[in-house]
């Protein structure tokens, strides 16, 4: 073997010594934790606290919506003063947030608590990633790219199996898990080191350098992408989904969560093999490409007629998020300077924020007041929102391709 092949090989090597690595993995999984957990246990959350399929959407609301207006500052900040100094409180408040829900006793402290957690919760994957690129480079950067794209799929997995299972203990156990959180925020306080390349320009320049940038067409379009992407997922997947299930197939919270899984696991087997799917295609390609599988997926979930057909469609849904993520964040990490990457990943992350909430709301609410039944109206938004999106990647990808 040649020395040059020996060290494209070490290049692009996980570095499994690295103690950041471990505080990279483990905040991403507690960014993505907050919705799949509790997704399984909506339908519970109805006669427990005596509120409607439009109302459950605010559990899901309440916790995006923090992340629209919050992650652009954080990002600011975290360029500033350190990521170290901004990542690890919000871990804290996200544990500690999202564990006291479990000793709600009313919906409307349940929906504070739950904007509480999400304030914690807002920038944990946008920091994350941001750590990759101030960390690593090249084919190394690429490799922790793809294995945190896998781990939070993995995590994503496992998640509504665990909410399922929990939720048939007591409707609350699983915002008890939440408190995860505290314990990854005591690990990185004792181990994450900070990275070099502080915002060191004065305010009012540097929100100009970021404002010149998001305004860049191809940030425009990553951003667009992201936020289709997730109202649709959070909207037809994570809330109507689950809702749908449950009063169309009587299906249990811990059935609901074992379908949901498979959108995670697919994920996280296509995402684990990122690095050698991004030297097939350019980033831009691959989001397309994700497109067309989503909307395959949502189609193939609007004709299946029983739960093991809709949980066989999720599988494509996530090998759309295997590919498609990868690409956006490896796209935003490479496109600006370290000085400027935790801003614009938190604008990432707010157009990422602004489709969870969005999505839950709209897809109830319609499926609520405009269609003689809620199930009729989550069928047909799934068909409409699945039919848009794979129109969209057909007509992208040959553009890109030119």
């Amino acid at each position: 073997m040649s020395a040059e092949s020996t060290g494209n090989r070490e290049s692009s090597a996980i570095p499994w010594d690295s103690s950041a690595l471990y505080v990279i993995l483990t905040s991403s999984l507690m960014g993505v934790m907050g919705v799949p957990l509790i997704s399984p246990v909506l339908p519970e959350l109805r006669p427990v606290f005596g509120v409607t399929d439009a109302q459950i959407g605010l559990v899901i609301t309440a916790y995006t919506l923090p992340g629209i207006f919050l992650t652009p500052f954080i990002g600011l900040v975290a360029d500033r003063i350190g990521r170290r100094r901004v990542i690890i409180p919000l871990l804290f408040t996200f544990g500690i947030g999202g564990a006291g829900i479990a000793f709600a006793t009313s919906f409307t402290e349940l929906l504070a608590l739950r904007f509480l957690q999400g304030i914690g919760a807002s920038a944990l994957v946008t920091l994350a990633v941001t750590l990759i690129g101030d960390f690593y480079e090249g084919g190394r950067q690429n490799a922790v790219m793809g294995l945190n794209s896998s781990m939070i799929g993995t995590g994503a997995a496992a998640y509504p199996l665990i909410g399922g299972g929990l939720a048939g203990i007591r409707w609350n156990a699983p915002f008890l898990f939440f408190g995860v959180g505290i314990l990854i925020g005591v690990f990185a306080l004792l181990t994450l080191p900070e990275p070099e390349g502080k915002q060191s320009s004065d305010v009012k320049t540097y929100l100009r350098r970021l404002r010149d940038v998001s305004v860049h067409p191809q940030a425009l379009a990553i951003f667009v992408a992201i936020f289709a992407i997730f109202f649709v997922f959070f909207g037809a997947i994570q809330t109507a989904l689950p809702l749908l299930l449950s009063d169309e197939f009587a299906l249990s919270s811990g059935e609901i969560g074992l379908t949901l899984a498979m959108v995670s696991v697919a994920s996280a087997t296509v995402s684990s093999q990122y690095g050698r799917i991004s030297q097939w295609r350019t980033s831009p390609e691959l989001i397309a490409l994700g497109f067309v599988a989503y909307g395959t997926s949502l189609l193939g979930v609007w004709i299946a007629p029983s739960p093991l057909l809709i949980g066989a469609s999720l599988l494509v849904f996530g090998v759309g998020l295997g590919i498609a993520m990868p690409s956006v964040d490896t796209t935003i990490v490479t496109f600006v300077s370290n000085r400027l990457r935790a801003g614009m990943m938190g604008m990432r992350t707010s157009m990422l924020r602004l489709g969870q909430t969005l999505g839950p709301i709209t897809f109830t609410y319609l499926a609520e007041t405009a269609f003689p039944s809620a199930t009729e109206g989550y069928r047909f938004l799934i068909f409409v929102s699945g039919a848009l999106i794979l129109v969209t990647g057909l007509i992208a990808y040959p553009i890109l391709r030119r």
